[in-house]
């Protein structure tokens, strides 16, 4: 994001009559001002040479007088009078002139405005929507020069020059109010490079900026698996969605949304910070639902709900991320729970799971690890430094989990509190492989749940499994675009063999199945035995890999907390030890130092 800033906003000076004003200006004290002259402040600032802009249309006029005057001729708005009468300041004018551009209010709700909005007052409608927009450099009444300076050049000069200073004044304290606002480091023109402020760390920008673009939007909505899922949930869950009120929380294009007005919402809110959400707002009037979901921009933690609603009766929101947690989006989302979700609402999804488990990442090693030893005969092994620091995100196949998975965080989004997103949990896990085996990474996904009643699942639950093949899933509608995330064509044959063996243990539990659950529960899995999503799986390689044999335990506790240096990242500490079983139970004497591996890993 950049603010281009060349005039002062708002401000212009007064323009020399003849060349006499115009020498004495540019002989007095403001030739301190290294090479801003006069000539540059006119050139660059005089809105009545550039075209301006209808507040109210998109007619481009001659200036920036004439727009104002077509304004007030066509639609009986005098922005310098309304100004006036408002008694705004020069930023109150620029907010004014800024929300118009931006919000495209009618003259008519314009005018019955009285002062006291906090649009007049809000930080965000300091950054200009038009980029150099005359209006915002046109000069205002109160700059008028009277007929007492008229008449005595000497008094006008100095008039111009504390003039001169007052816009320069401005126009500092403007650029730096936007750049504090927007985390703009923009230097002024004539300050030297050292003594520019240091830019301030903004966790949030980049992360917005990251949504407003149209690939990410087509992934997540290309993963059938997640989208459908969410599809199936609200579509079939009337008794529910019928007649509610519905809070989506970074609504993106706003697709959960028009399916919760599909399944009979009566109001839908949907919530977004990026720039996604002016292009949810022309989806809604497209598919016209306008009369029941609104699209609102800015962060959940700001925002009030529109027509006066307090509450809600459900929060929808897609808030997972990488490992689960990474991007921090479920703060904003316990932060909408806290502020609007009614006393018995539903949070959808109500509970998510993160899984750990052994992992034989060894294709991952030779693409990550190895491959840098040899490259065409030359060593670029340095490459690989840091590779052991940082958690790969990246799909495997489900012969490579080399234990049952373990839950290392169960989050009930009813009741968990963004304190508990910093936690450290133990962990054991018991080797499955029929053979020596080595493990060479830790595993981490996730499993995903919805209820009716928003209440958390039995603990035994297991989460919706969709196989190779399994497309009924994602058939609520077909999506085209590209296809998800692929396995590596290795993997193939052993999921084919490991699809026809659940089919045939499924067949047998089903035979067996003696009552069922007293609520339907919607859920997916981000594991390896389903068809990859976009979050694909979060490795961890180990820097000291080791072998196991069937019922090898390894115990330990893996570590999760937000990163000091980017809120939105997590920095992972897993400590581990291996044991063999009989070792563990003391039938046998250890076979080795029962030393604590501790490693340290980065999710970004």
């Amino acid at each position: 994001m950049s603010i281009r800033l060349r005039a002062s906003p708002g401000i212009v000076l007064p323009e020399p009559e003849d060349e006499d004003d115009l020498g004495s200006v540019s002989g007095s004290e403001c030739d301190d001002d290294d090479d801003e002259t006069w000539e540059d402040w006119v050139s660059d600032s005089n809105p009545g040479n550039q075209p301006c802009k209808s507040l109210f249309e998109d007619k481009t006029l001659r200036s920036a007088d004439a727009a104002v005057e077509y304004d007030k001729s066509n639609y009986g708005f005098d922005l310098n009078q309304f100004c006036s009468k408002l008694s705004l300041d020069v930023h109150g004018r620029i907010r004014l002139i800024n929300f118009i551009r931006k919000t495209e209010p009618s003259p008519e709700n314009v005018l019955q405005m009285n002062g006291s909005e906090t649009c007049l007052t809000s930080d965000e409608y300091l950054k200009p929507v038009v980029e150099d927009d005359p209006l915002l450099q046109l000069q205002s009444d109160d700059w008028s020069d009277s007929e007492d300076e008229q008449a005595n050049p000497e008094k006008r000069i100095k008039v111009l020059e504390k003039k001169l200073a007052q816009a320069r004044a401005e126009f500092e304290a403007y650029r730096a109010l936007v750049n504090q606002r927007f985390d703009l480091i923009e230097a002024a023109p004539d300050a030297p490079a050292a003594e520019s402020a240091p830019k301030t760390r903004d966790d949030d920008s980049h992360y917005f900026e990251s949504y407003g673009a149209n690939d990410i939007h087509a992934v997540m909505i290309q993963d059938l698996v997640r989208t459908s899922t969410y599809a199936r949930y609200i579509l079939q869950t009337p008794t529910i969605f019928e007649g509610a009120t519905v809070l989506d929380v970074g609504c993106g294009t706003g697709i959960l949304s028009l399916f919760a007005a599909r399944a009979g919402a009566k109001k839908v809110i949907a919530v977004d910070a990026s720039d996604i959400a002016e292009k949810a707002e022309k989806i809604v009037k497209a598919n016209e639902l306008s009369d029941i979901i609104t699209v609102v921009r800015g962060r959940i933690e700001d925002v009030n709900l529109p027509d006066g609603i307090q509450k809600v009766d459900v929060i929808l929101s897609e808030w997972m991320g990488y490992a689960l947690l990474y991007e921090s989006m479920l703060d904003s989302v316990l932060t909408a729970r806290r502020r609007f979700l009614r006393p018995g609402g539903v949070m959808a999804p109500s509970q998510c799971r993160m899984m750990l488990g052994l992992c034989d990442a060894s294709e991952i090693v030779k693409e990550r690890l190895t491959f840098w030893n040899d490259v065409y005969g030359f060593d670029l092994s340095v490459m690989a430094e840091e590779v052991l620091e940082e958690a790969i995100v990246d799909v495997v196949g489900p012969y490579t989990m080399l234990s049952d998975p373990c839950v290392v965080k169960d989050i009930y989004l009813a009741e968990i509190t963004t304190r508990q997103l910093d936690f450290t949990s133990s962990f054991k896990l018991v080797s499955t492989v029929e053979r020596r085996t080595k493990v060479t990474s830790f595993i981490l996904y996730f499993d995903t749940f919805f209820t009716a009643s928003g209440a958390p699942v039995p603990p035994d639950t297991e989460p919706q499994i969709v196989g190779v093949g399994q497309a009924q899933v994602a058939e609520v509608w077909p999506v085209g675009g590209k296809a998800p995330p692929q396995r590596r064509a290795s993997q193939q044959l052993e999921e084919r063999k490991m699809e026809r063996r659940k089919t045939e243990e499924e067949s047998g539990l089903r035979s067996k199945e003696k009552e069922k659950p007293s609520e339907v529960v919607t859920s997916f899995s981000t594991g390896p035995k389903s068809v990859p999503t976009h979050w694909k799986q979060t490795i961890f390689l180990l820097k000291e890999p080791f072998i196991v044999n069937e019922g090898t335990i390894v115990l330990g506790q893996f570590c999760c907390r937000k990163s000091d240096s980017n809120s939105r990242e997590l920095d992972i500490e897993i400590r581990y030890t291996v044991k063999d079983p009989e070792e563990l139970a003391g039938t046998k004497n250890p076979t080795r130092k029962e030393d604590v591996v501790v490693q340290m890993y980065k999710v970004r």
